[in-house]
């Protein structure tokens, strides 16, 4: 049976306390003074009714009513509320729906938003999983309530940046799954989570939290999950399975591109996103399912740090604030994915590193200076493991390999935090997955795994390069996890490969899906087009437009887009007598005043002037010393580059060499049998460190370090000693 959330905010298996499972469809009926809500489940075996009073506008009065109705009951019910308000017009259907997104209110009355339409995209382990194609904002008064009591030319203009955050774009749900969580959250642990609507991915949390807390239920709203889901069936050696990419987009931090940037005082990232790369085989209904997910995550450098746009400018200046030298917020950020995902955290960083006007390399200094600090305060087993690749350099010189490249360094990264692999039946919960598991004994000689740690990709948008990046990630991974479920021989899929070809075509597409959601136009595939050998022209054409695209996007559009997202997520809140948010926005240009802040949650500060949308901060004076790295940090820009072979630089890999041995790196994702992930052979043995680079000279004894260790420049370079006994010859390499 499904899983649904109880009274109590937690989520239960089978049935709430009610007796009900969940609501698929639902009719919305008015009186002069009340909308009554029938919703059925699936099979409609029974109903239940949800009043709503329409005499009050600025109160939301919602009664549930505790009893099931069968369909003949439901009807004389309905019959007899006609019958009762005929004097006033009786009982009108007004709409089917399938489930309420949330109620908002601006200066005026309360709205209640529905979804109307909507497409099924894919299942979940069994659970269907659908888009909305069509939604409607209802009014909840009646049309005899006084419109002069708020100003209807500001609430218009409200409705209109509520509503451009467009709900049949991108956004999707499930009534029996959590979708806001992996399939390892959801399967992997006996003890099950918070209310879904808790989860930092839940975008209508603050619209449906109304609700919630009159109802003390979950079972008539949906929780929708932004970002993309894209399902797409492959054949391998005569067997089908399934392959499902989601990219959940954090609604914490969230905005577009030069209006969120960095990461806020309580170590939230903007354009924080989670993808999860789902395979399973397709089999009847019914039958046990072997799954086999991975999870991979994307965000602004953690850094206090912002980019003007600029009328005249493509490339504004990079500013770096000093307002956090101890790096404070950076380290609740690497905690917070710690918290998620375990150790160890591995930080892809693909911005540039010369310039001739340094912007980027600005970042990448500051940024080495944040790891390092934070190191310092970790026990070993614990450090940030920190690689830098300069993607566009890389490209420049190694062309159409630059993918290869980068896919060694994935291969390493997938070593080290392993994946998810499990038996699940669907439509059952995990604690009956485990008791049909235990009478199948059969399904038991495969032991569960568990992904431990994450990598993080970043370059200056999480966009572009970081979309080539996870693309080479998502490959790795697919190769074992094709090998993991017996479908392939071996746990590698060559780039040649159709298959390959095939996944980057998911990935691009998710690419352009999410860079269109930030930065206003599709993501710039350069990799992607060099690899396929398209025209160089056409291609140029296409990156040409596409830099436009997203140049009036960023400077004439995302202002209203950020407005609206502030609305939505309930950032922004209109509050009488206060200013209205487009107010602020001239406020704010005008650099008149001191900043206000009526923001709420993740967008508080005091000290430092941002735009409206709390990006990263605007400091108060735009002088060359804040374009320099924290005078509190230990590195200079000449120990950085001196010592700069003490971090792993992917040049290295890009030397002929014999390939690496890919089954000794399946042996090293082995659990052990009572379900409990096992240490990696790759990094411990009851010995000490296995030494499993005997068998392959491609890789330098610094990267070889690097995997092992993951260690920053100060350590390596002065204070640590236990490497010596392990690899002798690494300090000195």
């Amino acid at each position: 049976m499904a899983s649904v959330c109880d009274d109590s905010g937690h989520r239960i298996h089978g049935e709430t306390e009610s007796g009900v499972s969940s609501i698929r469809e639902f009719y919305l009926y008015e009186t002069h003074s009340k909308f009554y809500m029938v919703g059925s489940d699936e099979t409609k075996t029974f109903h239940k009714v949800l009043t709503i009073d329409r005499l009050d506008p600025s109160e939301l009065n919602i009664h549930e009513d505790t009893t099931r109705y069968s369909k003949t009951e439901c009807e004389d019910l309905l019959t007899r509320i006609d019958i009762g308000n005929s004097s006033t017009g009786g009982l009108k259907l007004i709409t089917i729906f399938y489930g309420i997104v949330g109620f908002v209110k601006f200066t005026g009355p309360y709205y209640m938003v529905l979804i109307t339409k909507t497409k099924h995209i894919g299942s979940v382990v069994g659970h269907d999983i659908y888009t909305i194609t069509k939604s409607e904002m209802i009014t909840l008064p009646n049309s005899t309530n006084d419109s002069k009591l708020y100003n209807l030319k500001n609430e218009n203009r409200y409705k209109k940046l509520f509503c451009k955050l467009d709900l049949t774009k991108d956004f999707y749900f499930s009534y029996s799954y959590c979708i806001m969580y992996s399939v390892q959250k959801n399967f992997g642990s006996g003890e099950m989570g918070p209310i879904s609507y808790d989860s930092m991915f839940v975008w209508n949390e603050f619209l449906t939290r109304g609700i919630r807390s009159i109802l003390k239920s979950t079972l008539w709203t949906v929780a929708l999950v932004y970002g993309f889901f894209k399902q797409v069936r492959f054949s391998t050696y005569e067997k089908d399975f399934m392959l499902t990419l989601i990219s959940r987009r954090s609604r914490y931090f969230a905005g577009t591109r030069y209006l969120k940037r960095g990461v806020s005082e309580k170590g939230r990232v903007a354009n924080e996103v989670e993808t999860e790369q789902i395979v399973f085989q397709i089999l009847p209904q019914g039958c046990s399912n072997e799954i086999a997910s991975v999870v991979q995550h994307r965000g602004s450098i953690p850094l206090f740090w912002s980019q003007q746009p600029s009328r005249l400018n493509l490339k504004p200046a990079i500013i770096l604030s000093k307002k956090d030298p101890h790096f404070e917020a950076t380290n609740l950020h690497f905690k917070d994915l710690v918290n998620r995902y375990g150790n160890p955290v591995i930080i892809l960083n693909l911005i540039k590193k010369n310039e001739k006007k340094p912007r980027e390399s600005i970042l990448r200094s500051e940024f080495i200076n944040a790891i390092d600090t934070i190191n310092r305060k970790l026990p070993d087993d614990d450090y940030l493991r920190f690689l830098h690749c300069d993607l566009n350099e890389l490209c420049r010189r190694e062309g159409k390999e630059v993918l290869r490249i980068l896919g060694r360094v994935a291969t390493y990264s997938l070593s080290s935090i392993g994946l998810f692999y499990g038996q699940i039946t669907p439509y059952l919960d995990h604690q009956n997955n485990i008791e049909w598991l235990k009478n199948n004994n059969d399904y038991m000689s495969k032991p569960w795994k568990f992904q431990k740690g994450v990598l993080r990709t970043n370059c200056i948008d999480c966009l572009d390069r970081t979309n080539v990046a996870q693309y080479a990630f998502g490959l790795a991974a697919l190769g074992h996890q094709l090998k993991t479920l017996d479908l392939i021989y071996r746990p590698k899929i060559d780039l040649d490969d159709p298959l390959a070809d095939d996944l980057m075509t998911l990935y691009e597409e998710m690419g352009d899906t999410l860079a269109l959601q930030y930065g206003g136009s599709a993501a710039h595939n350069k990799i992607f087009s060099i690899r396929r050998g398209q025209w160089k022209a056409a291609t140029q054409s296409q990156e040409l437009f596409r830099i436009f695209h997203r140049y009036v996007s960023n400077v004439y559009l995302d202002p209203e887009k950020q407005n609206g997202i502030n609305l939505f997520l309930g950032y922004f809140q209109p509050e009488s007598g206060k200013p209205e948010v487009w107010e602020l926005d001239l406020e704010q240009k005008s650099n008149k005043t001191k900043r206000r802040n009526w923001f709420s949650n993740e967008n508080s500060s005091s000290h430092y002037k941002r735009s409206f949308s709390d990006n990263g901060i605007l400091c108060e004076s735009h002088t060359d010393a804040e374009l320099t790295p924290s005078p509190t940090s230990t590195l200079n820009s000449e120990t950085i580059e001196s010592s700069w072979t003490n971090f792993f630089n992917l040049e290295l890999l890009s030397s002929s060499g014999n390939s690496f041995d890919e089954d000794s790196l399946d042996s090293s994702f082995g659990y052990t049998l009572n379900g409990m992930d096992s240490i990696p052979l790759l990094e411990k043995q009851s010995n000490g460190i296995k030494d499993v680079w005997n068998t392959s000279t491609e890789f330098s004894s610094r990267f070889k370090h690097w995997v092992l260790y993951g260690q920053t420049l100060s350590h390596i370079m002065t204070s640590w000693t236990p490497y010596q006994k392990v690899l002798p010859e690494t300090r000195n390499s």
